[in-house]
């Protein structure tokens, strides 16, 4: 009986690595590899997101951005941009929005969103507010901020 109970456990586990090797060399699907912690820190994410962007792979960049965003509120912005590019307006919005809420001093933010409004030709009396307090903010860079509040008094008047 011992000797029965050896033979029956050697062919079970001669069972599963014969299955497991023709799993792999047909290619089967049904085994996945689970990683339980993340290697890459939030701002590693950012990053990848980043070089993803500058590549044009604006969704794998977007997917970054997401992770990231579970830790820095900063990549709501660049979510935000990620989906403008992508012409995903009402996106880019809600995530300006987010980005916003998450760090009011984020002058960025509200310059980017006032861009969007500048672009889609709506909420104009709101986007002139947005670059101003973005000029507030940071005025180191005013001269990118005022150009935004330059376009969108231009088009407020063509609007009157």
């Amino acid at each position: 009986m011992t000797r029965w109970m050896f033979t029956k456990r050697t062919l079970f586990y001669c069972s599963i690595l014969i299955s497991v090797s023709l799993c792999f060399l047909s290619g089967c699907a049904s085994f996945k590899i689970i990683v339980l912690k993340d290697p890459l820190t939030p701002e590693e994410h950012l990053n990848l997101g980043v070089a993803y962007e500058r590549k044009g792979e604006l969704d794998q960049a977007i997917k970054e951005y997401v992770t990231a965003s579970k830790k820095l509120p900063i990549a709501y912005l660049y979510l935000g941009n990620a989906h403008f590019q992508k012409k995903e307006f009402v996106k880019a919005e809600k995530y300006y929005k987010k980005a916003i809420r998450k760090e009011p001093k984020n002058a960025d933010a509200y310059n980017n969103l006032a861009w969007l409004y500048y672009i889609r030709g709506k909420n104009l009396d709101e986007g002139e507010q947005l670059a101003l307090k973005a000029i507030a903010l940071n005025p180191e860079k005013d001269e990118i901020y005022k150009d935004t509040l330059e376009k969108i008094r231009e088009l407020q008047k063509l609007q009157k």
